[in-house]
């Protein structure tokens, strides 16, 4: 069975409600080479990550290492907030995750429908830069639980699944803290 290393990014440089798309700041920087150090031993791997700035960011220490090229892919995106005013969209963020999944609207059970059927087509040992709702979508699949905040994976942390194409099972959480969701 592939392994799929589900990486957090670094500590991003903004916060969800002032910047749509913000890099690392210098603490992501250096969680963003810690994952990397940790990932370098189950090498080879394939690398995916999401189209934003903050996890491509957290690849790079890998994808240099490994001397190989980072698949951006929007099924491992933030939680999607379309048509949200970036002022509003920290209000948002917690109630979607005070709620259960089957209350969400539909895209946002699309959204993580799409990142399972992501997870589970991976062939190889998969790292997998990704963002703090993303990874708690695919905890709460893989342990069939409704919550959608099942977990708080902390920046810079890898949680491990076993994939393959008829389920996803949760190996490890990785390190989870109190954080404040960037």
């Amino acid at each position: 069975m592939p392994k799929v290393y589900m990486v957090r990014h670094g500590r991003a440089a903004a916060n969800f409600t002032s910047d749509l798309d913000p890099g690392l700041d210098d603490l992501g920087r250096d969680q963003a080479v810690q994952a990397a150090s940790l990932l370098a031993v189950q090498a080879p791997l394939a690398l995916l990550s999401s189209p934003l700035k903050r996890a491509q960011e957290t690849a790079v220490p890998i994808a240099e290492q490994l001397k190989q090229a980072v698949t951006i892919d929007s099924r491992v995106a933030e939680v999607p907030s379309h048509g949200i005013a970036l002022e509003d969209r920290g209000a948002w963020l917690q109630a979607v995750m005070q709620g259960q999944w089957s209350e969400q609207s539909e895209a946002l059970q699309q959204w993580r429908d799409h990142m399972a059927q992501c997870l589970m087509a991976c062939s190889t040992d998969t790292a997998i830069f990704s963002h703090f709702v993303a990874i708690n979508a695919m905890v709460s699949y893989a342990t069939q639980r409704d919550e959608v905040l099942v977990c708080r994976p902390d920046n810079g942390s890898i949680t491990l699944f076993d994939v393959q194409p008829s389920g996803i099972t949760l190996i490890d959480r990785g390190s989870e803290a109190t954080t404040h969701i960037n």
